[in-house]
């Protein structure tokens, strides 16, 4: 079990979350130095568990000047007992409930070190009166990264990554045959922050894009951000040929080579790729996954693997994480499962990092929190 430190907290800060007092967003650079470096009140930041160990880093790297932000990590079955200690958790795959959340009697701020928060109780946490926040994933380069990895999921199945590998070993060339995306039609399911960096990246690879989203409205251009492509009625000009609602998924996955999922997942989108989904699909077309492993019906998957319908499936989020390296599923040789590590580039991380360590000396300051997107 790795060490960690808790302590008590003799003084309190006053907790602001006006999203209207955001400062631009700043890339790396260090941290401005402060006054009051010999207040002896710490605050103190709670990492969950082990996984993603590169967002502790990066965060204690960014704050290493700072000794009065105290950055622990505790092992998951010993944050109930702890978190009574802390100011800030973040949560990564922990999952907080009720109970967890009404133990944690110093806590401000609870936030995710990237944009899901679906193993957060938002309402719990509202009548204890700690704010619940994300970092949202166009600032810190999440989006870009997990776009990257659909693409690189898309051509590991289309080149046929795991038979290649395979004709290595067997001292084998030119085979085997694979596929190109030239002239495909990609389906982005959800057209958040991933969808438009995923068809910004993939209209060069000569493709045709479909995408749907709950709501098409205007989205106003951050002005801190420059896009590739002007945004017009809530879409990047000249990226998606054809746009639709959630009640033209069907039709989409019928008309699509490739399926991308980037919906954020809730209780209206949990389990929307299922039997019913998969079979609407065109026999031998390419699921891919860079969002949510909930998003897929384990049961339905399989099947359709196992029939042949499917023609590959390439996600980097599972239905239980860490993956079961005996699952079932790894056993067919047109599946390629990553690790989690869509979003996770040393860009993207140390931007992260960057917005926890800012977040944190904001609470210690008792100044507005800027650079997050609060929930409640």
């Amino acid at each position: 079990m790795m060490p960690f430190r808790v302590g008590n907290n003799n003084s309190t800060q006053t907790l602001t979350t006006s999203l209207a007092a955001r400062l631009p967003f700043r890339y790396f650079g260090e941290v401005d130095k402060m006054s009051g470096d010999n207040d002896k009140h710490i605050t103190r930041i709670l990492f969950c568990g082990p996984h993603f160990p590169a967002s502790q880093k990066y965060t204690r790297e960014y704050l290493r000047n700072f000794p009065f932000i105290q950055v622990d990590d505790v092992p998951l079955d010993d944050v109930p007992d702890v978190i009574a200690n802390y100011h800030i958790c973040i949560v990564k795959n922990m999952k907080l409930d009720s109970n967890i959340i009404s133990r944690a009697n110093q806590m401000k701020l609870i936030m995710q070190y990237g944009v899901g928060l679906e193993g957060v109780d938002i309402d719990a946490a509202t009548k204890c009166g700690i704010s619940v926040a994300r970092i949202p994933g166009g600032k810190t380069g999440n989006a870009t990264s997990c776009a990257e990895m659909a693409i690189y999921l898309m051509l590991g199945l289309l080149r046929k990554q795991n038979e290649m590998q395979i004709a290595i070993k067997q001292k084998k060339l030119g085979e085997p045959v694979g596929e190109t995306l030239l002239g495909k039609t990609v389906f982005i399911m959800g057209f958040g922050n991933i969808g438009i960096e995923l068809a910004k990246r993939l209209r060069p690879f000569g493709v045709k894009i479909l995408a749907t989203k709950r709501i098409w409205a205007s989205q106003p251009q951050d002005n801190n951000e420059s896009l590739a492509f002007p945004i017009q009625n809530g879409i990047v000009e000249d990226l998606v040929d054809e746009k639709g609602s959630h009640e033209d998924i069907y039709e989409f996955a019928s008309n699509a080579d490739i399926v991308v999922c980037c919906l954020s997942i809730n209780s209206e989108t949990a389990g929307t790729v299922d039997k019913r989904f998969i079979s609407s699909m065109k026999k031998g077309a390419l699921l891919v996954n860079i969002s949510r492993g909930g998003l897929l019906d384990y049961e339905a998957v399989a099947c359709h693997l196992k029939s042949g319908h499917l023609g590959g499936l390439g996600i980097d989020v599972a239905w239980t994480e860490p993956f079961d390296p005996d699952d079932p599923i790894l056993k067919f040789p047109n599946v390629i499962i990553t690790p989690h590590v869509a979003g996770i580039t040393e860009f993207s991380f140390r931007s992260a990092s960057k917005v926890v360590g800012d977040v944190a000396l904001q609470l210690h300051r008792g100044t507005p929190l800027r650079g997050i997107e609060f929930v409640n």
